[in-house]
């Protein structure tokens, strides 16, 4: 009971929230500036639901979708294998870590740019670009985790004649998953990110690609209705798809806490 009781309470201040955001979007529209440099929350929605009707979301959303996708996947990969390897050698550490933090640290329009003058109009910048941004945030993370393991561990399976597999299996992979899923979390948010302002650049389809255009012809009335429904898809897939599947493969972690 009294879980159900905090849910419902966290919800009602999220709605709160939302309520008070959206009164204070209408106040400005009506009371401080013309509705056609700060269109009323109906207005948005009306050409929200125009865009969703006429089937343009789903173009455009998957294009930015197959971007992210592909630039990920390969970020992930890469970033996992970088940072396991500079976390269990320093070698490696030393090899690697100045170019991951400089990847780290360069803003992502620098990529977004780069990328575009490289690839030019298509969506191969935008993957390029995604690649090398999301890259560092996973490699850190995995490193981090990588360093926490319990050497005792590692100690002891290698003393009992473990070879390398097993205890990247069993010990490694396990203890790493809290800071794979965080990996995915940041490194995700970062792709949404470059991917959509490299579309912005140099699009031809997808989110980034219509907010262009939108503002190309001042509507802010349709830019900002792609923005809304940009939030609203990352905020789903965060919510519903990254935690719900986090919370699902590390039950075992509240299991063990409970025994």
């Amino acid at each position: 009971m009294r879980d159900t009781g905090e849910r419902w309470r966290r919800w009602a201040w999220r709605l709160a929230g939302y309520a008070v955001f959206l009164g204070a979007w209408q106040g400005v529209s009506t009371f401080l500036v013309e509705g056609f440099v700060v269109p009323p929350p109906r207005a948005i929605l009306t050409e929200m639901g125009g865009i969703v009707a006429s089937g343009q979301v789903w173009i455009h959303f998957g294009a930015t979708l197959r971007t992210i996708a592909i630039g990920f996947a390969v970020a992930y990969a890469l970033g996992a294998a970088a940072g396991m390897l500079m976390g269990r050698s320093r070698w490696w550490e030393a090899f690697l870590s100045d170019w991951v933090l400089a990847t780290l640290t360069t803003p992502g329009l620098i990529f977004a740019l780069v990328a575009a003058m490289i690839f030019g109009l298509g969506p191969a910048g935008p993957v390029a670009a995604v690649i090398v941004t999301s890259f560092s945030y996973v490699a850190v993370n995995v490193v981090e985790g990588v360093k926490a393991v319990p050497h005792e561990l590692v100690d002891m399976a290698r003393a009992f004649g473990r070879g390398p597999a097993p205890v990247v299996r069993h010990i490694y992979l396990p203890f790493l998953a809290p800071y794979l899923f965080t990996a995915v979390r940041y490194g995700f948010s970062i792709a949404w990110k470059i991917a959509t302002l490299s579309e912005v650049i140099v699009g031809t389809a997808g989110i980034g690609f219509m907010m262009r255009q939108k503002f190309q012809e001042f509507s802010m009335t349709g830019f900002l209705a792609w923005v809304l429904l940009f939030f609203a898809f990352a905020l789903f897939l965060e919510r519903v798809v990254v935690q719900r599947g986090m919370r699902r493969v590390l039950r075992w972690r509240v299991t063990a806490a409970v025994r």
